[in-house]
C-alpha cells in the first residue's frame, strides 16, 4: 500500500494542494483556535507566526498565512535533497553509504557543511531551477521555497525576487513538499522512497528541540526538517502514530518561537489522536 493510501487501499495520489485547494472548515477552525491560544500565551501577534496542517488520512488541509514568505533558515535544505535526486534522473538511485549518510546529516541533523557540499556540487541556480519546475516558488503567489546561498559560507548569493531572502519558504509550499514526497511524485516513486529513508536515517538522532521535544514519549514517528537563525524559529514534519498521519508546519519570527512550536505540535497531535 502506498503511504498516501487510506486503510481500504484506495489511492489518494490524485490529491493536489495548490492555490485553489479549499481548507477543511473543521480543521481550519481548530488550527486557528490552537494558534490564537498559543500565541496569546507568549505575547505573539499574528505577524509572528504562520502554520499549516495537512491530515494525510482524510486529506484535509488547514493553513494560517499560507503564502507569506518567510526567511526560512535551514528548511530549504529539502530543496538541495530534491535537486540531488533530480540531477540523477528517473532511474532508481541508491546512494552509496557515505553519500546517504551525508544527505541524512544535512536533513536530519541540519549540517551546514554537508548542505554546502551538495549545493556547491549542484549549483545554486540549478537547485532553484528544480524547485521552480516543481512549482515550489512563484513570486506572483507569495514566494515559496528558495535556495540562494551556500549554507555557512560567504560569497555567492541570489536573493529571492519577492523578498530578497537568501533562504525562504512558505507554509503552503512546505506542505506540498511533504505531500508530493508522500505520494511518490518527487522525481520518481523510487527516488521519493529513498528520500523518505534519508529523512528517517535511523543512525542519526533527531535534534531534541521544537516538534521533537513536544512529542517525545508519544508513540509517533517523524520525518522532519527544522530551521533556526536568530528569532526565525521553524519546524516542519510528517508525523505518524496510532489513528493519525499528518504534516505540520510552523514558521515563527519571535524569541518565544520554539515554545510556540512545542505547544502547537502538542496541541495538534493531542487533537488528532483524539479524533482518530
Amino acid at each position: 500500500m502506498n503511504p498516501i493510501d487510506d486503510a481500504s487501499g484506495k489511492s489518494r495520489s490524485d490529491f493536489v494542494l495548490d492555490y485553489t485547494t479549499p481548507t477543511d472548515p473543521g480543521l481550519q477552525a481548530e488550527l486557528e483556535r490552537i494558534d490564537a491560544r498559543v500565541r496569546s500565551r507568549y505575547g505573539m501577534e499574528p505577524e509572528h507566526a504562520a502554520a499549516g496542517l495537512l491530515d494525510l488520512r482524510a486529506l484535509r488541509p488547514a493553513m494560517i498565512h499560507p503564502d507569506r514568505m518567510e526567511y526560512a533558515a535551514s528548511l530549504p535544505k529539502v530543496g538541495i535533497l530534491l535537486a540531488w535526486f533530480e540531477k540523477r534522473g528517473r532511474a532508481p538511485v541508491d546512494p552509496e553509504p557515505e553519500i546517504r549518510r551525508a544527505l541524512g546529516l544535512m536533513i536530519k541533523a541540519s549540517s551546514n557543511g554537508e548542505a554546502a557540499r551538495f549545493s556547491r556540487e549542484l549549483g545554486l541556480r540549478e537547485i532553484q531551477a528544480v524547485l521552480d519546475r516543481y512549482g515550489f516558488y512563484d513570486a506572483s503567489r507569495g514566494g515559496g521555497l528558495w535556495v540562494g546561498k551556500h549554507y555557512g559560507l560567504d560569497g555567492e548569493r541570489y536573493g529571492d525576487p519577492l523578498a530578497d531572502h537568501s533562504h525562504g519558504a512558505t507554509v503552503r509550499q512546505l506542505l506540498r513538499f511533504y505531500l508530493l514526497l508522500e505520494q511518490g511524485k518527487l522525481v520518481s516513486p523510487e527516488a521519493s522512497r529513498t528520500m523518505r529513508e534519508i529523512f528517517s536515517s535511523p543512525g542519526i538522532t533527531h535534534d531534541p528541540i521544537k516538534f521533537v521535544r513536544a512529542l517525545a514519549g508519544r508513540d509517533v514517528r517523524l520525518l522532519r526538517k527544522w530551521g533556526t537563525w536568530r528569532d526565525w524559529r521553524h519546524d516542519s514534519a510528517r508525523v505518524e502514530g496510532p489513528g493519525r498521519r499528518y504534516v505540520l508546519v510552523g514558521l515563527t519570527r519571535h524569541p518565544a518561537g520554539d515554545a510556540y512550536l512545542e505547544d502547537l505540535a502538542l496541541a495538534v497531535d493531542t487533537w488528532l489522536a483524539r479524533e482518530g
